[in-house]
C-alpha cells in the first residue's frame, strides 16, 4: 500500500468529526482511514505493549514508521496542501513540548466532554 495508514477510535464522535474533515482536504489521497475497532486481537495485543491503541490516534507511514499521539497529528497536516502551513508550526521545536502534554489532556478528556457512539462498521 502507498498510502499512510492511520488507526482512529471510531466511537469516538471527536474523532470521526476529525476524520471526516481531514479525509475531506486529502486533496491527494494519501490516507487510509481504518478503525481501530477491526483491528485484530493479535495485532492490538502487541501493539497495545507499546501503548494502547484506544488512547491515542496511530499512524503506519509508508516508510514504515510508527507515529502517535501529537506526531501522528502533525504528520496528518503535514501531507494535506490545505493544512501544511500549520504543520509547519507544529514542527518548530519548541511546540512539542506544549503539543505533546495538549494532545494527551484532549485524548484523555474526550469520552467525558464528547460521549461515545457506538461502532457500526460501514
Amino acid at each position: 500500500m502507498n498510502k499512510h495508514i492511520v488507526f482512529f477510535d471510531a466511537e469516538c464522535p471527536l474523532c470521526r468529526t476529525v476524520k471526516a474533515v481531514l479525509k475531506r482536504l486529502d486533496w491527494n489521497n494519501a490516507i487510509f482511514w481504518y478503525p481501530v475497532q477491526e483491528v485484530s486481537d493479535s495485532i492490538k495485543e502487541r501493539v497495545n505493549n507499546y501503548k494502547n491503541m484506544y488512547d491515542e490516534i496511530y499512524m503506519y507511514t509508508k516508510d514504515k514508521r510508527v507515529l502517535t499521539g501529537f506526531n501522528t497529528v502533525r504528520k496528518i497536516l503535514s501531507l494535506l496542501p490545505a493544512t501544511m502551513p500549520l504543520a509547519f508550526l507544529l514542527y518548530l521545536p519548541f511546540v512539542k513540548n506544549i503539543g505533546d502534554p495538549v494532545y494527551r489532556f484532549i485524548s484523555t478528556r474526550r469520552y467525558e466532554w464528547f460521549g461515545r457512539v457506538p461502532y457500526n462498521k460501514e
